[in-house]
């Protein structure tokens, strides 16, 4: 064999390693790549599927169970693509199919959360997170208009106010049940100064006009309860002048 031909064969011979390399790499870049985006898709599914379930009923309209239920269809469907065997996805996409195509005939069916706490007030806070940043991301990805995403995160921050007033409501009422007024009355300002910061004050007026009443009412008990105490205090300060008073005649009549 002329070393010509072996110089061609080796030559052809690195070549081929060479391409089955780069083959090889593609293949592990590309299964890498599906296990990604199977990953990633199976979070925002189950977020947004979680959102869906147990977001308060207070706060979910028809329209936010039908954009939960599409943004879930619509992931879903993607993720069978790259999970084509997943038997519970598939089945999971045949109960959306049909709430989605309610439309806004949709019944949203979640129950009231009433929000007593920090502790809830922070979970639905969490939840009010996870639904902005799915909205924000899914108009990135096209499944939502930019339009409809604005007002959408708008109504995110809308939901958000309407939970700052339940929650220093309910801890207000819960204060004055336990006979602790000044525990009220600083619920009620803390609700009343969160509505005048907000920047669209005039939307939530009827909202901070009743807190301001409740504060007003809370005031008005405290000043009540407090009056006994001032009546006492001054009595006790007549009879102690008194006895002043008394001694001092006293010792001015010994001396005298």
């Amino acid at each position: 064999m002329s070393p010509i031909v072996i110089s061609v064969l080796v030559a052809a011979g690195i070549l081929l390693l060479l391409g089955i390399g780069y083959i090889n790499h593609m293949v592990e870049n590309n299964a890498l790549e599906k296990a990604r985006l199977r990953a990633d898709l199976t979070d925002r599914t189950r977020r947004i599927g979680d959102l869906s379930e147990v977001f308060p009923g207070q706060y979910m309209t028809p329209s936010l169970k039908l954009l939960l239920v599409g943004l879930e269809l619509k992931l879903s469907e993607r993720l069978l693509t790259v999970d084509k065997n997943n038997a519970e996805l598939r089945a999971r996409i045949a109960y959306l199919q049909p709430l989605f195509a309610q439309g806004e005939g949709i019944v949203p069916g979640n129950p009231p959360q009433p929000i007593n706490n920090d502790g809830q007030a922070k979970e639905v806070r969490f939840q009010l997170e996870t639904l902005h940043g799915q909205i924000t991301r899914a108009a990135q990805e096209g499944l939502l208009s930019a339009n409809d995403a604005k007002q959408w995160i708008a109504n995110v921050r809308h939901i958000l106010v309407l939970l700052h007033i339940e929650f220093f409501t309910n801890l207000g009422q819960q204060a004055l049940q336990q006979k602790l007024p000044r525990q009220a009355r600083l619920a009620y300002e803390r609700g009343v100064q969160f509505l005048r910061k907000q920047p669209n004050v005039a939307q939530y007026k009827a909202e901070r006009e009743k807190l301001e009443q409740q504060l007003a009412q809370t005031e008005a008990m405290i000043l009540a309860s407090d009056q006994p105490h001032l009546e006492e205090n001054t009595e006790l300060n007549a009879g102690l002048s008194q006895l002043e008073e008394d001694d001092v005649w006293q010792k001015k009549k010994i001396y005298d």
